[in-house]
């Protein structure tokens, strides 16, 4: 007599989610839009303490750009938005752009 032996196997399958890409939200340097337009900017729309907006606004004047912020892409590209915006209906020219992290 024989007997067959049935091994219970039970599979387990994990998933790995990947991070959601980044995106970068930079300003741009220009010699039109008044530095002080730049801090108000970075505080109402990127959410930074005046202090990191005056900082910011120094290395936007000093070095042609700084990054205000680093968000899922959607959220980016809406801050974007309302930078240039808020830029435009104040009469400056400011250039804000998303970059892939």
């Amino acid at each position: 007599m024989t007997t067959d032996t049935v091994l219970d196997q039970k599979t387990t399958t994990t998933r790995k989610l990947k991070e959601p890409k980044k995106y970068k939200a930079v300003v741009m340097n220009d010699n039109f839009t008044p530095m002080e337009f730049v801090v108000s900017m970075l505080v109402s729309v990127f959410r930074q303490s005046e202090a990191s907006a005056v900082d910011l606004t120094m290395q936007i004047h000093n070095q042609g750009s700084a990054i205000a912020g680093i968000y899922p892409y959607e959220v980016a590209e809406q801050k974007v938005s309302d930078a240039v915006a808020l830029a435009r209906a104040n009469g400056h020219p400011l250039i804000v752009k998303t970059e892939q992290e």
